[in-house]
């Protein structure tokens, strides 16, 4: 059976977004098929930087740009400038989608509002990233996936160690790359809306909105007046059957039995105590979770005796539940990763790179290709759009549109007119 074409072929999508959520909810439309057009300021879209940031290792390939870039085309517009600002309603004019996740007084600085570009185009779906939604006393406030997505929503501080240890800290993109799957589903919803409507309109979420439904099931519980203990520590864990071990050679592993009548049996014929299946201190569920504490020390022990390998066969064999607590220098070398298609070859030579989570049974995604330099096709999309060389040459010397790349032919110079590249 061949490939079907990818369903996002022929879509325009303008990209005028940083940090992170709406360039990579971008990405994923790129990735089945949209012509992406990534809108940046002369300086460049800060996202370009991220890898220099302090505390990020020393790298020789900007691999966030590369990641949240990817197959894009860069047009690097000073919006600050009415004659730019022109340009960009002209593309909304013709595009399909139009995601931004700039803060909403920068927006409405910049011309670039909801209210400004819908009247341009009955068809477009605006898709806004905020970091604390559209409305209320702090709609305007800036924010990050680790201000509003994890520290807002009660997930810094329940995913601590336990209640004596400092907020836990995450890390790059953690919430993010959650986000902008939402994004994504809501640009899929609304675009399904338009064939059944003709009309576009705006959707949108937030880092917040994101926040707490990763962590709904807590904030239900408290919503309900149900009140979660503080977290103990480890070795205190209220059911040793959920919790992680370490073993001979360093390497960690989570135990996760929820079917205890079926496999606290098989559990103990694996760490080597059958004889313990029986004993009354550990007969029931009940039982097992009083006695918590001396489980976790007996467990310690056990796990402690053999390499990870050892009790990776043997956990398999009898068939219970349990996580493998990776590094990073284990992921490129995950053959599961990559015959499930999470890890996908770069088309450039770039090696491995991540795959977008959607998959759609026979569609191939776009094999993932460069991120594109600052303003690299600048003039192509300006043509594209209907500029003349005269007029993109005016952009130019203004300063309004910061081209790198040389000025296209005209179409009477090659007799053929000019389209914009085929997904």
């Amino acid at each position: 059976m061949s490939a079907e074409a990818r369903p996002f072929e022929g879509l325009k999508v303008i990209d005028c977004a940083s940090y992170i959520a709406g360039p990579a909810a971008a990405t994923m439309l790129s990735d089945f098929g949209a012509d992406v057009i990534k809108v940046e300021p002369p300086s460049g879209d800060p996202l370009r930087t991220m890898y220099q940031l302090p505390g990020t290792p020393q790298a020789d390939r900007n691999y966030p740009w590369e990641l949240d870039s990817r197959d894009k085309r860069s047009l690097a517009l000073d919006l600050k400038q009415a004659e730019a600002q022109a340009v960009l309603h002209k593309l909304v004019a013709q595009a399909d989608i139009f995601i931004t996740n700039l803060p909403l007084q920068v927006r409405r600085r910049l011309a670039l509002d909801h209210d400004t570009l819908l009247p341009l185009n009955p068809r477009l779906v605006y898709a806004s990233l905020t970091a604390y939604g559209e409305t209320g006393p702090e709609a305007d406030k800036a924010g990050f996936d680790v201000t509003a997505y994890w520290a807002r929503s009660g997930l810094m501080d329940l995913v601590r160690s336990d209640e004596t240890s400092a907020p836990s800290r995450p890390v790059a993109g953690m919430g993010d790359h959650p986000s902008a799957v939402t994004l994504f589903a809501a640009i899929t919803t609304a675009l399904y809306r338009r064939e059944r409507t003709g009309r576009g309109g705006l959707v949108g979420t937030s880092l917040l909105g994101n926040g707490l439904w990763a962590n709904s099931v807590q904030v239900q519980a408290q919503l309900s007046g149900v009140v979660y203990p503080p977290r103990p520590p480890r070795e205190r864990a209220p059911n040793a059957l959920n919790n992680i071990y370490r073993c001979q050679d360093g390497r960690w592993l989570n135990l996760i039995v929820l079917n205890e009548t079926r496999h606290w049996p098989a559990l103990m014929q694996v760490l080597g105590h059958a004889e313990l299946v029986d004993d009354s201190r550990f007969a029931t569920v009940a039982l097992r979770a009083a006695h918590s504490a001396q489980l976790v020390h007996l467990f310690d022990r056990c796990f402690a005796g053999f390499d990870l390998a050892h009790w990776r066969t043997r956990l398999d064999a009898a068939g219970i539940t349990f996580g493998l607590i990776a590094t990073l220098a284990d992921i490129p070398g995950d053959a599961q990763m990559q015959a499930a298609g999470a890890l996908v070859a770069s088309a450039h030579g770039a090696g491995w790179t991540v795959a977008n989570p959607v998959q759609l049974a026979g569609v191939s995604p776009r094999a993932p290709g460069p991120a594109p330099g600052l303003g690299q096709h600048s003039s192509a999309v300006l043509r594209e759009a209907g500029y003349s060389l005269d007029q993109i040459r005016q952009l130019r010397a203004s300063g309004a549109v910061v081209c790198a790349d040389p000025d296209p032919p005209h179409p009477d110079d090659t007799g053929t007119p000019a389209s914009h590249r085929k997904p």
